[in-house]
């Protein structure tokens, strides 16, 4: 997909420097695979506290479960 964005030419510049992207490409590639990792991450622990893990064996159930 091609896409003409106007982005200021230090935030560019700062964002190949820090990725070590070779070209605009990659470094807008890289971006914008970070932030969408870090998005789904918050996401994931926004739904795990809002409905937290619950287990049902304790420590003794499981030991008899795996020596079966």
């Amino acid at each position: 997909m091609k896409v003409t964005a106007l982005i200021e030419d230090e935030l560019i510049q700062d964002v190949i420097d820090i990725s070590g992207a070779k070209n605009i490409t990659e470094a807008l590639r890289i971006a914008l695979k970070d932030y969408r990792s870090r998005k789904l991450m918050r996401n994931y622990a926004n739904s795990i506290a809002a409905e937290p893990l619950e287990f049902t064996y304790g420590a003794k159930e499981l030991r008899d479960l795996n020596q079966k």
